[in-house]
């Protein structure tokens, strides 16, 4: 399955190839082409953003003329995102709201059929005004049914679109991801032949200043030597256990694991590889603070850096 982020852009137009029929048909009053005129989805704008929430928190935001349509839009994004901050917007073309409509005369010949129809039966009723004929024309004869699935469709395209987007950038994330985790792997392989040599070498230093301090109070006069001895080295060695590392650096690698195989499954992973950062930092900061040599906590240092990018990339995953 593929890995996609929460950070997209798309966007699409509609109707592009259906306006420009519409115009060769119109310069020809003779052509018998059929359709309603000038769709009114015709240059329709769509655009689809989003960005990393812990949530989906969805915005639609559409000319008053396609507000029916929020509710299908709303079931067209939840069905392809799941989380992310995510806004849809539809926008009419600049020609629709400033230009001057260009009624077809097979729409203008209908307008007058139904005129005539309806003084018929209503002889008061007033006859359409220019703004009238021009307003019904730009709808369209067919009614709002054609604009509304034109506007869909348009939404569509504009959603996978956006999904391909998020698509490529969570591949790009997991290509970061893989290559930190390596990183990782090489600094615990790094640290754990210097574990053994830390720790003997702090058990000796304590041994040595055990031996230091019963000189210093003349405890051996007053208790014999093998118990000085014994519980010396019970102390030596539960202080060796308390600086040892090398659970943390097991459990680290686990947790790498762990992460890679999330990577190569795909999904949704964000939240579950969200916990598993926390995971390797906490243990990269207690071998920070458990270790007893410089070079451990170089390596310490540099993992948290590699951790606290990972953590920055995996907060934008879906």
């Amino acid at each position: 399955m593929a890995v996609y982020s929460m950070t997209g852009y798309a966007s699409a137009v509609a109707g592009v190839a259906a306006a420009a029929s519409e115009k060769d048909r119109v310069s020809d009053p003779g052509s018998t082409a059929s359709g309603a005129g000038p769709g009114a989805t015709s240059g329709l704008l769509a655009e689809a953003r989003s960005v990393n929430g812990r949530f989906l928190d969805l915005t639609v935001k559409l000319p008053e003329e396609l507000r029916g349509l929020e509710p299908a839009i709303r079931d067209l994004v939840q069905a392809s995102v799941k989380r992310g901050k995510v806004e849809v917007r539809l926008a009419l073309p600049r020609e629709t709201e400033s230009g001057w409509p260009q009624p077809s005369p097979e729409q203008l010949s209908r307008l007058a059929y139904l005129q005539d129809a309806v003084s018929s039966w209503l002889p008061k009723a007033a006859p359409l005004s220019t703004n009238e004929a021009l307003h019904w024309c730009a709808r369209g004869a067919t009614g709002g049914a054609p604009a509304d699935e034109g506007a869909l469709a348009v939404v569509r395209e504009c959603i996978a679109g956006l999904k391909q987007a998020r698509q490529r950038e969570g591949a790009r994330l997991v290509a970061s991801l893989t290559e930190r985790t390596a990183k990782l792997r090489s600094l615990a392989q790094q640290a754990v032949p210097m574990v053994p040599a830390a720790v003997q070498r702090q058990q000796q230093r304590f041994l040595d200043r055990w031996a230091e301090a019963l000189a210093a109070t003349d405890a051996a006069s007053s208790v014999p030597r093998e118990a000085l001895q014994e519980r010396a080295l019970n102390e030596a060695a539960a202080y060796a256990i308390r600086i040892d590392v090398a659970e943390e650096l097991t459990r680290l690698a686990a947790h790498l694991d762990e992460i890679d195989r999330l990577l190569a499954a795909g999904g949704e992973l964000g939240k579950r590889l969200d916990f598993l950062i926390q995971e390797l930092h906490r243990e990269a900061n207690t071998l920070g603070s458990k270790s007893s040599a410089l070079e451990l906590t170089a390596i310490s240092v540099e993992m948290k850096v590699l951790i606290e990018q990972m953590r920055e990339q995996v907060q934008n995953l879906e």
